[in-house]
């Protein structure tokens, strides 16, 4: 029997959303986590892949860019992470919530591939065993993060 995928859609333009108790916790622990790195320092440089230079070759143009947009950016990332974090055990969720999970899933990537400094050409191995370190955990948070989201992708568009 094929394992229960995380998300499926219900045909009304609702999603289940059956996700193991290991990955609800997960998700509970680290949506606050990256809530208070947005929300304490939205320049600290673990935050670069969410906001990467749209000016490099102007740093003037670049701060004024920045000075412009920044805040809302950041409010919209804030606001999604709300949103997962409150819904952290919903068993349903309708479209802006899948929106919001897929966006708040691929935000914790993107921030913990910069913290780990996952490159393109890093494979996952599941059978390697490694030590239960901290850096091992985190890998192993990163590469089941990709998987939840190449599901909610994949549960979004099979509603168009």
């Amino acid at each position: 029997m094929a394992p229960q995928r995380p998300v499926e859609p219900n045909g009304d333009g609702t999603y289940s959303l059956n996700l193991r108790e290991d990955g609800r916790a997960l998700i509970a622990t680290i949506v606050p986590e990256l809530r208070a790195v947005l929300a304490d320092d939205p320049n600290d440089e673990v935050l670069t892949r969410l906001f990467p230079t749209a000016r490099p070759d102007d740093p003037e143009a670049e701060a004024e860019y920045r000075e412009m947009v920044r805040d809302e950016l950041v409010a919209k990332r804030l606001a999604r992470l709300d949103m997962v974090g409150e819904l952290a055990e919903a068993t349903e969720l309708n479209q802006e919530q899948l929106a919001a999970w897929m966006g708040a899933v691929n935000d914790i990537r993107l921030v913990l591939g910069t913290r780990l400094e996952v490159s393109e050409e890093d494979e996952f191995d599941d059978d390697v065993e490694e030590e239960d370190t901290a850096e091992s955990v985190a890998r192993s948070a990163y590469w089941y993060l990709g998987w939840l989201l190449e599901h909610l992708v994949e549960a979004s568009a099979s509603e168009l």
